[in-house]
């Protein structure tokens, strides 16, 4: 099977790629403006038929056994490392994010998802059986759901895809998932990897459309047991809305505003370099990249130069280029939103260096037919600016200087926001500080990005709840029913006097 023949179109809908019913559109790559698909979106009705699809598969699915499930996850992981090249290839040309990343971060990290989803199909926990009232048997049983809606972004397509699809399904769930319309590629491949791997037809669905008709379909469907969304808070309320009014279970990753906090015993040099890397991460398309660095001032200076003379070094340019480190932006319309930001910051604070990108990359590439903006380094700007608390999901850093370890805290916490954040020093009780006192899903220390299958992603406060990855995901997609069985045989019960009858 050729998982990138998009010949059939950009749906999957139990089991076959067929094309949308609705409006025609192009998935354009963000480097040279080129179409690398035109594809038909998804209506109404397409989703029905996908909502239909995996309620018809749920019975037989959720009544797998764990292992059979195991099995399919397996295979699945050695589908997906068979095509890896033809995954960063897509998703690279879909997506304009750098090949090396696509190479070594997305398609492994998928991978190693499956994989680890595989083995976590077999572990469904539960508190032990016993007496807990001394004259019954209780037990707990994890079920499926039922049919889960899944709405993915379009930054990572191919591992949020998996965050989705993997813990859903490895419970014995059936999923439809509607990608972002701008990167649906990556999805289409994974869902005909499903197929291939022999998970059955039905299982997993995909559906491409907008959000304003496909996505908000595919949330109010009344055969829609559970939702889950990736995406920015406002659209995420919006979801959390539709989903209300039937009492679907929701699980919101929204948006980010990481702090990178930096303390004056810190090392400086790892500070540095671990700040451009996690800024600059998929061009800052990352809700959990860093975008407020808050440095102690002994060391703000310094930092603020390491940083800028790294950032005038950073190769831009053809994303295909394996020495390329930053690659586009995702649209041209999402690079003037960037550029709008920072264009706004010139009134109210210091742009140090970056702003539009140059005509040529570091490979003679013309970056002026893509949707390029240079690595951007802002100072003086104040806490409560657009800059420093608006989600600006691109290459831009704002570093802010701070005194006191509390003042430093208390700046890390002050946005909406709480999804990421990292603390660097080398004393162990700051860091021990810092990380129960910032409030965000994931604080690292001394780094910033790094994530693994085995542990929880997920964000507090205006980022969401529930957990993507390790076990605490594949819980999210399980309901839990209390069993209780009566011991004794006595048909007279002693509480029954507390309803009618003495003693």
């Amino acid at each position: 099977m050729d998982l990138t023949d998009f010949g059939a179109g950009a749906q999957y809908i139990a089991g076959r790629q067929a094309r949308g019913s609705g409006e025609p559109f192009q998935v354009v790559n963000p480097a040279d403006g080129t179409v690398v698909e035109e594809v038909a979106l998804a209506t109404a009705g397409d989703v029905d038929a996908a909502v239909a699809a995996a309620r018809d598969a749920l019975p037989g699915w959720s009544s797998a056994t764990p292992g059979a499930r195991s099995e399919a996850l397996t295979r699945l992981a050695a589908v997906l490392g068979a095509t890896a090249d033809d995954l960063a290839r897509v998703e690279t040309a879909q997506t304009g994010k750098p090949v090396k990343l696509a190479t070594e971060f997305d398609v492994p990290g998928t991978v190693d998802n499956a994989a680890f989803f595989a083995g976590a199909a077999r572990n469904l926990e539960g508190k032990a059986a016993g007496e807990y009232s001394g004259d019954h048997t209780s037990y707990v049983r994890r079920e499926a759901i039922g049919v889960v809606g899944s709405i993915s972004p379009w930054n990572y397509p191919l591992q949020m895809a998996a965050w989705k699809i993997l813990p859903a399904i490895a419970a014995g769930n059936t999923i439809v998932l509607k990608p972002a319309e701008l990167t649906p590629l990556t999805s289409v491949m994974f869902a005909r990897a499903c197929t291939e791997a022999g998970i059955p037809d039905g299982v997993v669905n995909v559906v491409t459309g907008a959000g304003r008709t496909a996505g908000e379909h595919l949330v109010a469907h009344p055969g829609v047991a559970m939702v889950s969304f990736t995406g920015s808070t406002a659209v995420g309320r919006r979801v959390a809305e539709l989903a209300t009014a039937s009492v679907k279970r929701t699980h919101l990753e929204l948006g980010g505003k990481a702090p990178f906090v930096v303390f004056d015993d810190a090392d400086l040099d790892a500070a540095v370099h671990g700040a451009v890397a996690a800024s600059l991460i998929n061009g800052g398309q990352d809700c959990t990249a860093a975008t407020r660095a808050y440095v102690q001032r002994p060391l703000y200076d310094a930092f603020v130069a390491g940083v800028a003379e790294l950032f005038a070094a950073v190769r831009i340019g053809d994303p295909r280029n394996p020495h390329t480190d930053l690659g586009p932006l995702v649209s041209f319309a999402h690079r003037d939103r960037v550029a709008g930001f920072v264009e706004r910051a010139r009134s109210y604070a210091t742009v140090v260096t970056g702003g539009p990108a140059p005509d040529k990359g570091h490979d003679g590439f013309d970056l002026t037919r893509g949707a390029y903006h240079a690595p951007t380094l802002i100072t003086g700007a104040a806490q409560d600016s657009e800059v420093v608390q608006g989600e600006v999901f691109g290459p831009v850093l704002v570093v802010l200087p701070f005194d006191g370890d509390d003042e430093g805290l208390r700046l890390a916490n002050d946005t909406p926001y709480g999804l990421a954040a990292s603390a660097w020093t080398g004393n162990v009780h700051r860091s021990l500080r810092a990380t129960r006192e910032i409030a965000a899903g994931c604080v690292w220390v001394n780094d910033h990005i790094p994530i693994i299958s085995e542990m929880p992603h997920g964000g507090y406060k205006a980022s969401g709840y529930g957990k993507d990855m390790s076990q605490y995901s594949l819980d999210e997609y399980t309901q839990v029913k209390h069993v209780m069985f009566d011991t004794t045989a006595v048909a007279r019960k002693d509480w029954h006097r507390t309803v009618f009858g003495d003693r």
